[in-house]
């Protein structure tokens, strides 16, 4: 399997509690649910393209204990969302959670890089990753990631966890496609493409 990272991203690159005020507080945050009003038909219509691939999830323990506590009393088996997030494998990548009673889930305990190469490798077409900033930032690190959908929202917030953090492992990436939704949200999806390429516009 490829795996894919989504991640929804302010103009100043803040990814926490994108869909609730109570999402992730952390840090006193007070922007929750900051990408709630773009929601739309194009946003939609992405979103379902993208589940359309999918056959397990990679998900970290914030994200699993949102997802969680939703979609198991969502569970309608004609949306095409929430009816993959109910019946496909879920594998939380976690040091802290106790248990993982989600129908399907399963915590990995190991090592990070080593528990995803070998998930990565089993026939399939996409392991996925939704939010879960910190896990990604890692898979990122380790150069795992296959494609990146960025979702960018027309705000400003000033404060929160960046995705983009300092430090991050240098990157090179393709963009495959981008588009605009009528709300004004930037699709954008990347390939992985090895290091970045340097030059000197003076050559």
């Amino acid at each position: 399997m490829e795996l894919s990272v989504t991640q929804f991203v302010t103009l100043d690159g803040v990814y926490q509690a994108p869909g609730g005020p109570e999402e992730d507080p952390d840090g006193g945050f007070a922007h929750g649910g900051w990408s709630a009003p773009f929601g739309d038909e194009d946003f939609g219509e992405f979103m379902v393209g993208v589940f359309e691939n999918v056959d397990a999830f990679l998900l970290g323990r914030k994200t699993y204990e949102i997802f969680s506590g939703y979609w198991p009393r969502h569970n309608d088996p004609a949306d095409p969302i929430a009816s993959k997030l109910n019946e496909l494998p879920k594998y939380v990548a976690s040091s802290t959670l106790e248990s993982a009673d989600w129908s399907g889930a399963e915590i990995l305990r190991g090592d990070l890089a080593k528990e995803v190469a070998e998930l990565k490798s089993r026939p399939g077409r996409e392991l996925q990753v939704h939010g879960s900033g910190n896990l990604a930032q890692s898979l990122l690190a380790h150069g795992l990631v296959d494609t990146l959908h960025i979702l960018t929202f027309p705000v400003i917030l000033g404060s929160g966890k960046r995705f983009f953090v300092e430090g991050a492992q240098p990157t090179g990436l393709e963009l495959t496609a981008s588009s605009t939704t009528s709300k004004g949200v930037v699709l954008s999806t990347y390939r992985a493409a090895g290091a970045p390429v340097y030059g000197d516009f003076g050559d």
